[in-house]
């Protein structure tokens, strides 16, 4: 019995951190790990069969995260709820922060909230996912641990009616100093059509977490986003990791500046 209620509150914790004291330089960020909808939303108005597509989270995001941070002994923080609820990588005042419509679903919980029920969902999960990561940072940096931030997406092969032929993509702004080394360790991939800011790019509010974590602290960071028909199994997911954990290893990111040092 006295275990129970922890281990319950654990489970229901909005944000999860494995691995902190991993020797890693790489602290792995998973903003999308689950499509879990607290009780008090319901469904938002949606048929269940809705919160297993890509509108909900990033299918096969965690386990790759997962096996990279049990490879790489690094960091790895996860938000344990849906995006539908709030979308933990976007700023406060961003439109999309607590959508109505996602891609051309409309999302029937999300239309006309008040400011006290936008403020609810910041409170129960893009709050309390921030500050995992920020005390994280904080905590390494204090210890003198380089720090290299690299979040992991999944994107769905249709969007919009429109067709994705990357099977991954690796999202930068004008710091490329990781993911210039990943780029080109990708693209010496035979097979691979690989991305640079697709299928998307920090001009669309997709690299919010990595800015203000990352870019905020001159810490070296880079997205990663893979198609997720190329995650759905445990094979897949598996090929990826081990993929994507020798490439991080073997990374040599340009000198930086450590912030707090």
């Amino acid at each position: 019995m006295g275990t129970a209620q922890p281990a319950l509150e654990e489970a229901l914790a909005p944000v999860r951190v494995s691995r902190r004291s991993g020797t890693s330089p790489y602290v792995l960020v998973c903003d999308h790990a689950s499509n879990f909808i607290p009780d008090r939303f319901g469904t938002l108005g949606l048929d269940c069969s809705e919160l297993t597509r890509h509108i909900a989270w990033d299918p096969g995001a965690l386990p790759v995260a997962s096996r990279m941070a049990e490879a790489l002994d690094a960091t790895l923080i996860e938000s344990c709820v849906s995006r539908l609820v709030i979308d933990c990588n976007r700023p406060l005042d961003a439109p999309d922060l607590i959508s109505p419509v996602s891609e051309t679903t409309a999302v029937p919980g999300n239309a006309d909230l008040s400011e006290a029920a936008r403020q609810e969902r910041v409170s129960a999960s893009w709050q309390p996912f921030h500050d995992a990561i920020a005390d994280v940072v904080a905590q390494r940096l204090a210890e003198g641990r380089e720090t290299r931030l690299v979040s992991v997406h999944s994107f769905t092969p249709v969007y919009k009616g429109v067709d994705r032929p990357w099977h991954i993509g690796i999202i930068h702004d004008e710091d490329d100093s990781l993911a210039g080394p990943m780029i080109a360790a990708l693209n010496g991939v035979i097979g691979l059509e690989v991305g640079v800011n697709e299928p998307y790019s920090p001009a669309d509010r997709v690299y919010y977490t990595l800015e203000r974590h990352g870019r905020a602290r001159d810490l070296a960071c880079a997205m990663i986003e893979i198609r997720n028909n190329e995650i759905a199994d445990e094979a897949g997911q598996r090929k990826w990791a081990d993929l994507l954990s020798a490439i991080l290893a073997g990374a040599k990111p340009a000198d930086r500046r450590q912030a707090g040092s």
